[in-house]
């Protein structure tokens, strides 16, 4: 792959007029059923009610590219337990029509410094086990497998198979 050329392109935090758009991007992953447990499509309001229910150390990142979302990342807590307030899950998803250009590594990479930022030591991954793409695509950004929920959930009458990676800042 060719360096990123970053010049078009604007990482920001999400705001309420992005939520459609974020939206429409996870509705695609919902759709087909490959990286993500959720069965019920997401609206914007959805979407709100996700950054309204953020703590300061949880925040949606989206990626603009000539001004349009291609792609959004997350932080999010990993527990409510005390013990755990250094740890968080992280997760990006890209417009479909973007994929294998740099773009998930992009946000990814931002999302880890983030993560620095906000004080986070230990960052998860939970990957369908089956998809190998991203499991790869977290082991070359620092992430390793740490192991695996068989038959965690069900999709469609198949039980999947949940890998579960994490990184140590």
């Amino acid at each position: 792959m060719s360096e990123l050329n970053t010049s078009n392109l604007f990482l920001r935090d999400a705001i309420f007029s992005d939520t459609q758009a974020i939206a429409d991007i996870y509705n695609q992953y919902i759709s087909k059923g490959t990286s993500t447990m959720d069965r019920a499509l997401k609206s914007a309001d959805d979407i709100q009610g996700w950054l309204d229910d953020f703590t300061d150390r949880e925040l949606l990142l989206v990626l603009e590219k000539y001004d349009q979302i291609i792609g959004w990342g997350i932080i999010k807590k990993y527990s409510d337990r005390e013990g755990y307030r250094f740890a968080c899950e992280t997760a990006v998803y890209l417009d479909e029509n973007e994929l294998g250009h740099g773009y998930g590594t992009y946000i990814k990479k931002a999302i880890i410094e983030r993560c620095r930022e906000l004080g986070y030591h230990h960052l998860v991954a939970k990957i369908f086990s089956e998809n190998t793409g991203s499991i790869v695509y977290n082991k070359k950004l620092g992430y390793e497998i740490v192991g695996e929920q068989k038959e965690i959930g069900e999709l469609n009458g198949k039980w999947m198979n949940v890998t579960i990676m994490q990184l140590i800042l």
